[in-house]
């Protein structure tokens, strides 16, 4: 079941959009509304207030909705008959009408560790998480550059010298002209 499509959204609607969406169809398929109906209606009503309600607790919630998206683009292809719930009851999401489904798990692969390097993949591939390590590149890139040059400019001024070396010359210098009769 796509969340998308079940509330009538754009994969990249806002939270607002969300709620609307959400609040339209409880106002049309809420159970106290059909209560009076026939049963088939009822039935059908309760099921779309339940699709709904679990589709607008996962996409308003950004973890349970970055999970969905990359989970749902991992089942494309997939047979309907492929559930993929994340901790979350079928369909209830504490409205009061669980269903009685149980609690599932996404499936796990490499070892239970497979969801977590996909989440972790699609992180380090985000537009500013690259920006942010392409900066620190170039500032640790300066930084040894601009070390390295300093270090070969003073080779080649101080041939052979290490500091110590060339601080004592200095200070031999100094002492020089202070005993020189001319100063």
């Amino acid at each position: 079941m796509d969340h998308y499509k079940t509330l009538g959204v754009r994969r990249d609607a806002s939270k607002e959009e969300i709620k609307e969406a959400f609040r339209s169809l409880a106002l049309r398929f809420h159970p106290d509304k059909h209560s009076q109906s026939s049963k088939e209606v009822r039935d059908g009503a309760s099921a779309r207030f339940k699709q709904a309600s679990e589709a607008y607790e996962v996409l308003i919630d950004e973890r349970k909705k970055s999970k969905y998206d990359l989970g749902f683009s991992s089942r494309r292809g997939a047979s309907s008959s492929s559930s993929y719930y994340y901790g979350a009851r079928q369909y209830g999401y504490g409205y009061g009408y669980g269903g009685g489904g149980s609690s599932r798990r996404p499936p796990q692969r490499d070892g239970g560790v497979g969801m977590d390097m996909e989440f972790l993949l699609r992180f380090v591939t985000r537009k500013g998480f690259l920006l942010n390590v392409a900066f620190a590149s170039v500032l640790l890139g300066g930084a040894v550059f601009i070390e390295r040059s300093l270090e070969e400019l003073w080779r080649m001024n101080n041939s052979g010298k290490s500091f110590e070396e060339a601080m004592e010359s200095i200070e031999k210098v100094k002492i020089q002209k202070e005993n020189s009769p001319g100063s």
